[in-house]
């Protein structure tokens, strides 16, 4: 084997996307609205309950997403809760969002989670 010494790669001086270097990150939306209004679009059940939160389900309801500001759980930071069920009704996995999370990230990830129905990915 025979080893060879390549030259340093060459870092671009200005970036290969210049329009991520003007872009304005996610940072600051604690409303509920972008990813409710995404689960209303794509047909689930939405209920806001008298105390400002709101819970959502799949069709099939094995999906739970709850926005859930005036809890327990959001005065300790988690302010979203989702939950999918397993088909035999036991919940599979879960996952939670603090405040500081936009709703726009987490509309990112439900609509993820819409867009992949199957439950195998491609690499079992």
């Amino acid at each position: 084997m025979t080893l060879s010494v390549t030259a340093p790669s060459h870092v671009p001086a200005t970036p290969r996307h210049p329009a991520l270097g003007d872009r304005e990150w996610l940072l600051d939306c604690h409303c509920a609205g972008p990813a409710i209004d995404l689960l209303k679009g794509q047909g689930w059940d939405v209920i806001p309950d008298l105390s400002a939160n709101v819970h959502c389900s799949s069709p099939d309801q094995r999906v739970y997403v709850g926005f859930l500001p005036e809890t327990e759980e959001a005065a300790r930071g988690e302010l979203w809760h989702i939950q999918v069920k397993g088909t035999d009704g036991r919940v599979a996995w879960s996952q939670t969002f603090g405040s500081s999370v936009p709703a726009q990230a987490v509309a990112g990830f439900l609509a993820a989670l819409i867009a992949f129905p199957s439950r195998c990915c491609a690499c079992v």
